[in-house]
């Protein structure tokens, strides 16, 4: 896809079985860049899977951070890109956890030279937005130039190390990992050739800002009080799957697709002679149903597509309900950040909470959100005739980035691309049952992040044309 002058692709794979010194990584510190600078370069020795790397840090000015990681032997002439989480801010920081959503580890442990940034902004937590607070540059970074300037960078120090460039480049990410993949693929089609997007938050405006909007004013009642409080979600999750778990022939403790789950909750409802932590008053029965409806204006038109999946209930004490004061139910924090600071074309600051979001007249005020923010756009058909391929995944039960609007984006990819036959030449889509959002708790039967491999099959699509029929981990 990239095009590589023929001498200098040679050049880096002929370099990249020579092992490098801790001199030569060092050295990298001095290396200029326009539009930026590197702060340290170091040898981080090799650990459990990972080869010894040169770890280099370097700032894309005005202030994105990235960092690069360059085996120090072996490198397979390749780069791997990973995406970050939340409102990122933490470079790094999925690295620094055992998994392998929005790491750089998949790819270095494989030989890959790679990378990741903090998206162009320091925060304390995924949650915090308020480097945003009337900060259009720093939106801008988050949005999508952090991708195309982590890759700069990074090309520019495998350069420099190896002799040369890099012959493929494969990024991967989940949700706003995901969002940036998409991202990737519609605003530099030529840069990637393979692409991994996991629960993809694809539009922030529709998802974070009206959404969860929506769940958290449909979860408080007129004298501000949370109405569906934590402790009932198994109630709830065991009559879901009761009812819906053997509709597709299996009974294994997985809803295989939450739309053909018409789950009736009447039967809970308190008749005043139960307990109270064994049934669900109406007002509690009235928050699910707008949960399981998604957002609408006063039009009855749907503003989201879908809401909150059923077999997601296992998972809501993370994303919805809380376990108790302290741990627990970050949408509301989410939603809160982003509509203070990110989601409006005049950042209402932080006064501002998701009760006032006005489902007829909000969706219009999110102008410069849409536009460098979303990676909906189904039409990827550069990314397509550029030869790249993309994976796409996403759990049924992910209760924080409802399933259906990846749906929706593939079957309108499809239309857009003539046909699903037509797309599925280079796009593979993965509805896992049972999934939390990105894996990150495991669910029935213990499938999490730990139960996929998204990557072996994307090598075997890009090196040898045998498109993916499963991401699960080989047995």
């Amino acid at each position: 896809m990239r095009s590589l002058i023929l001498s200098a692709g040679l050049l880096a794979l002929a370099g990249s079985a020579q092992a490098r010194d801790a001199a030569e990584c060092e050295a990298l510190h001095n290396t200029a860049l326009q539009g930026g600078f590197v702060s340290s370069a170091r040898v981080v020795e090799a650990s459990e899977s990972l080869p010894a790397y040169c770890e280099v840090r370097a700032t894309a000015l005005p202030a994105i951070s990235i960092e690069v990681r360059l085996p120090m032997e072996n490198w397979n002439g390749k780069y791997y890109q990973a995406g970050c989480g939340g409102f990122c801010g933490i470079l790094g920081r999925a690295d620094a956890a055992a998994g392998w959503v929005n790491a750089m580890k998949p790819g270095l442990e494989r030989g890959y030279a790679t990378a990741t940034s903090d998206s162009g902004h320091h925060a304390l937590s995924v949650v915090d937005a308020g480097w945003a607070d009337a900060n259009p540059h720093a939106e801008r970074d988050w949005g999508w130039r952090s991708i195309g300037e982590t890759h700069r960078v990074a090309q520019a120090m495998i350069e420099r190390f190896y002799g040369g460039g890099s012959e493929q480049a494969i990024f991967q990410g989940c949700s706003t990992g995901g969002r940036m993949a998409h991202v990737a693929a519609l605003r530099y089609p030529d840069m990637f050739d393979g692409i991994i997007s996991g629960a993809p938050a694809m539009d922030y405006p529709g998802l974070v800002a009206t959404a969860s909007s929506w769940l958290v004013q449909s979860n408080t009642d007129a004298d501000g009080n949370t109405i569906l409080k934590p402790g009932k979600d198994k109630l709830i999750g065991d009559a879901v799957m009761a009812q819906c778990d053997g509709l597709d022939g299996a009974e294994d403790g997985l809803i295989s697709d939450p739309r053909q789950c018409p789950a009736d909750l009447a039967a809970l409802q308190c008749d005043g002679t139960q307990a109270e932590d064994t049934c669900l008053t109406p007002d509690e029965l009235g928050v699910i149903a707008k949960w399981r409806q998604g957002p609408v204006n006063k039009a009855g038109e749907q503003l989201y597509p879908g809401g909150i999946p059923a077999g997601s209930e296992p998972f809501w004490w993370l994303w919805l309900t809380g376990k108790d004061e302290n741990s627990g139910g970050l949408i509301p924090a989410f939603a809160t950040g982003f509509g203070r600071y990110m989601a409006f074309d005049d950042d209402p600051g932080e006064n501002w909470t998701p009760l006032d979001f006005d489902f007829d007249r909000d969706p219009d005020r999110m102008s410069f959100a849409y536009a460098n923010y979303n990676g909906d756009n189904p039409d990827i058909s550069a990314f397509r005739e550029a030869g790249g391929k993309m994976i796409v995944w996403h759990g049924w039960a992910d209760a924080i980035v409802p399933p259906l609007k990846t749906v929706d984006w593939y079957e309108k990819a499809a239309e857009t691309a003539g046909g699903e036959d037509a797309l599925k030449e280079d796009v593979a889509l993965f509805m896992i049952p049972g999934l939390d959002h990105c894996g990150l708790l495991p669910g029935p039967g213990g499938v999490s992040q730990n139960s996929l491999d998204p990557m072996t099959p994307l090598e075997a699509w890009l090196n040898d044309g045998v498109r993916p029929e499963s991401i699960a981990v080989s047995q």
